[in-house]
């Protein structure tokens, strides 16, 4: 299969991972009413609810409907309601419209969701090596939906005059800000990037390939809250000179004048996240800025924005599993930079290329073969994973993307520089 490559994995240890990522799934949810889990704020998002039931429908239908025999559907209604993009499994309900599924209940669905796990568990010894690699990148495309589902609820509370948190917030340390940003000198002339076989990826992180880099230099950390409150000071949202033309138009109409959640008030900013609404961190990493803002920031700062070989090429170095990542349920915010250069957690990274196919790419047959191809379209490629990425789930190949104008997700900016 093209859509992901996967190390075999025992039996007993893909259920573990499958049991492991299920359970997270339902703790982050866990704090959400039945009301909560069906708003769906705006077309981009979708309601927790729904999250819910459509990983499962994936487990359903590409594992047990297509390779245990006998299986029988929990119920035929459901995949209209929760096939997502896949024309290939036939109709399904508007996405606009996922919020107007008051029915099932929240119930209905965790019953739903328990269902499926037995059987697939159950399933799972006699499952050939292809189909549990299928059962493992249902664990990965949960994954990502665990993200989704946090920024989700995150939008859908933010436009509550109430302004709810959907969890106790810690009382906040003050941390020194960091220092000015420390240049590193990235690798000049060839270099290989993209997924090298070993391990899980998905299909659009391959194949390894070679790619030209010319001088330049990554800087050791993302732009903060702090750093970025210059740039509206300094009048960077009301200045043409320094937006995209599709950006500066994308300013007016929408009257952008801040990253999405903050707010102006007498004692200076405010953001709103999931702790709710607080004063900004100065030294924390700037978030939920669209890749025109990310741009226009680095026009702004006499710089650039990093290629993704750029990224990958200077991220390689370092471990992906650290920085701030999903561990569990609970408060998920970005931190202010770790000392040293760290590339992993906190914000997703924009970068300046464009989301397209490497070098010899061909999408999988079938269904699952629409997982990412077919979004190669008009979209920015961000890199290094947020804090609300399952710890494990990023890896310096993987991509990101989501078109330029969108910033809910927890996104922000590593500046980058030609010498």
């Amino acid at each position: 299969m093209r859509a992901s490559t996967v190390a075999k994995t025992a039996p007993d240890g893909l259920a573990q991972r499958y049991r492991k990522v299920r359970a997270l799934t339902e703790a982050l949810a866990a704090p959400l009413s039945d009301a909560d889990a069906t708003l769906q704020s705006m077309p981009d998002a979708s309601p927790a609810k729904w999250h819910l039931a459509h990983v499962t429908w994936f487990f359903e239908t590409f594992i047990l409907r297509d390779h245990v025999p006998g299986y029988r559907l929990h119920d035929e209604r459901f995949p209209f309601l929760f096939n997502s993009y896949y024309e290939a499994e036939g109709d399904r309900h508007a996405r606009p419209r996922r919020g107007m599924l008051t029915r099932p209940s929240l119930a209905e669905v965790l019953a739903y969701r328990a269902a499926v796990d037995a059987a697939l568990v159950a399933a799972l010894p006699d499952l050939p090596e292809d189909v549990q690699a299928l059962v493992a990148l249902g664990c990965h495309h949960e994954e990502q939906h665990q993200e989704l589902l946090l920024t989700d609820i995150l939008h859908g509370f933010s436009c509550n005059p109430i302004e709810p948190a959907m969890w106790p917030g810690e009382r906040k340390i003050p941390v020194r800000m960091p220092g000015a940003i420390t240049w590193i000198e990235g690798a000049t002339g060839q270099v290989e990037i993209g997924h090298d076989g070993g391990g899980f990826a998905f299909d659009c992180e391959g194949p390894r390939h070679t790619e030209l880099l010319h001088p330049h230099a990554i800087a050791d950390r993302t732009v903060t809250n702090g750093e970025w409150a210059a740039f509206i000071a300094d009048g960077g949202y009301s200045d043409p000179r320094h937006w995209l033309s599709d950006g500066w138009a994308w300013v007016q109409a929408e009257r952008i004048e801040a990253p999405l959640y903050w707010r102006k008030d007498d004692g200076g900013w405010t953001r709103f996240g999931l702790d709710g609404r607080r004063a900004i961190d100065p030294a924390a990493p700037v978030t939920h800025v669209s890749f025109y803002e990310a741009d226009a920031y680095a026009s702004w700062a006499g710089v650039r924005l990093p290629t993704e070989i750029e990224w990958e090429a200077a991220a390689s170095a370092h471990d992906s599993e650290g920085g701030n990542q999903l561990d569990a349920a609970g408060p998920v915010e970005p931190r202010p930079s770790p000392e040293g250069p760290a590339f992993f957690g906190d914000v997703w990274e924009w970068t300046g290329s464009a989301y397209r196919p490497y070098p010899g790419f061909r999408a999988a047959e079938g269904a699952v073969g629409e997982y990412n191809g077919k979004f190669m379209s008009g979209q920015f490629v961000l890199r290094g994973g947020s804090c609300a990425t399952p710890r494990g789930h990023a890896r310096p190949c993987y991509r990101n993307f989501f078109y330029p104008h969108q910033r809910w997700q927890f996104t922000g900016v590593r500046l980058a520089k030609d010498l």
